[in-house]
């Protein structure tokens, strides 16, 4: 399981922490999503699913969650659709979320809709593992690529979103 969104102006260290540390604010929803999705039992005690959770950064651009990074200037962090088109241009976060996405069986995107129809123009997700949590626009975009759609709630996630995930992947993993 890939959980990817992306970073935050709201800064949680002061120094070099990993990326999971360092952002809070709107990345903080996805965070309890993916502690969540950790601490997950099977029936029988088993763990539910390995999770691994990614970031689209403004300064680094895509990087695993435990990664570490400093802060950057609040003003360098991404925010709209030229935004995220100077990162990507920069770093090719979109070609970097391509490559390791391939060995998931599952993709959980919980980003901005600029930035995810970025994704779509790309191709950057593959076909039938993605659960997107984002703008009801993409509906029918999701469908056509058999991914599960969830309207986004909240900054990122949502608790009825979050509920609904983890029922998906109960239903995928036991």
């Amino acid at each position: 399981m890939l959980v990817i969104t992306n970073d935050s102006a709201v800064f949680l260290k002061d120094g070099v922490a990993s990326a999971f540390e360092m952002f809070g604010g709107r990345a903080q929803e996805v965070k309890h999503l993916v502690a969540r999705l950790d601490l997950a039992k099977k029936k029988d005690g088993s763990k539910l699913c390995e999770v691994s959770f990614g970031i689209i950064t403004s300064h680094f651009g895509y990087v695993p969650a435990d990664y570490t990074v400093m802060p950057y200037p609040v003003s360098e962090v991404m925010s709209k659709k030229e935004d995220y088109e100077r990162v990507q241009k920069a770093k090719d976060f979109l070609g970097t979320i391509n490559y390791t996405s391939k060995i998931f069986d599952r993709i959980i995107v919980c980003v901005p809709k600029d930035l995810f129809a970025m994704m779509l123009a790309d191709n950057t997700l593959p076909q039938g593992r993605v659960i997107a949590v984002t703008s009801p626009e993409f509906r029918d975009e999701c469908a056509a690529r058999d991914w599960a759609f969830l309207e986004r709630k909240g900054p990122r996630v949502g608790a009825e979103n979050t509920a609904a995930i983890m029922q998906m992947v109960r239903d995928i993993s036991e």
